[in-house]
């Protein structure tokens, strides 16, 4: 059965382009699951329908998030759905349940002028400032994920139009504006990378660290956010998912079309996008308020 994991896991990869940090999730969800069921005197390949519901219980009862319950919901699903295709289960013991629906939580997000504010801190007479101010920039201009921004490359970047090559969930590439000012930040922070910087161990990264000169992790950013927050002010809870919420609750508010958000946000779906409309609800009551004759 681990090799039948294993191999679940692999397809994750090259069919769906799950990424690692999908990947160490899905194999924690079986590998409880595996548990359980040992426990029941069950093997994966044995599991029934009510094995299901009482692992499902026992988890509710433990008051995990509904994000938590649907994601190891889905990786149980998706595993016998693989155990049907090889023909080592002919039932699916998920068939008949529903998946947890997901917590509509409206994203943090900063103002314009918050935004101004952090992208003022940091210090650019340093090469680390320099690096800062652009991967600040870049996360706001192009309103990219963590892990797209880590993963650029030189060669993705075009300062010429402010155009970024981004690679996506799935490895889905994009094309996406990155904007003037995110443009200028990247190639100061590029033009004089030598002035303090370390030396460059990875020749493709875009964003090395100090130390080493190595491409710079998800977790790194993290901590840069979290210092630039606290120098301008704002809460240190605030991740760089937030200046991504930010950039598109910024484009709605000034007008831009759904679709074309959803585009550059590099949506699959428009209902992950519409939960960005309702940030602007303040403001449209302000429109309606200044339009409407019987507002």
């Amino acid at each position: 059965m681990a090799e039948l994991i294993d191999e679940f896991l692999h397809r994750l990869v090259v069919e769906k382009g799950y990424s690692p940090n999908t990947l160490r999730a899905y194999a924690t969800d079986l590998g409880m699951f595996a548990e359980f069921l040992g426990r029941r005197g069950r093997k994966l390949a044995e599991a029934t329908v009510q094995d299901v519901r009482a692992f499902m219980a026992t988890l509710q009862a433990k008051g995990l998030a509904r994000s938590t319950l649907a994601r190891r919901t889905a990786a149980v699903r998706s595993f016998y759905k693989f155990l049907l295709q090889q023909g080592v289960k002919n039932a699916n013991p998920m068939a008949a349940l529903r998946s947890p629906r997901r917590e509509q939580k409206l994203p943090t997000f900063l103002t314009v002028k918050e935004v101004e504010r952090l992208l003022a801190a940091p210090n650019v007479s340093t090469w680390a400032g320099r690096r800062d101010l652009a991967i600040l920039e870049t996360l706001y201009g192009a309103g990219l994920r963590v892990g797209e921004l880590v993963g650029l490359d030189h060669d993705d970047v075009d300062l010429s139009s402010g155009m970024l090559r981004v690679r996506g969930k799935g490895k889905k590439e994009r094309i996406a504006p990155a904007g003037r000012c995110a443009a200028a930040a990247i190639k100061d922070y590029l033009a004089r990378a030598g002035g303090g910087g370390p030396p460059r161990l990875d020749p493709h990264a875009l964003f090395v660290n100090v130390r080493a000169g190595r491409r710079l992790t998800a977790r790194s950013v993290r901590r840069i956010m979290r210092k630039y927050a606290l120098m301008a002010g704002l809460n240190p809870a605030l991740s760089p998912h937030s200046l991504r919420h930010s950039f598109a609750t910024h484009m709605l508010s000034s007008g831009a079309d759904l679709r074309a958000v959803q585009e550059l946000l590099g949506h699959e779906n428009l209902s992950t996008t519409q939960i960005y409309t309702h940030l602007s609800h303040d403001q449209l009551r302000a429109t309606y308020a200044k339009a409407h004759p019987r507002a």
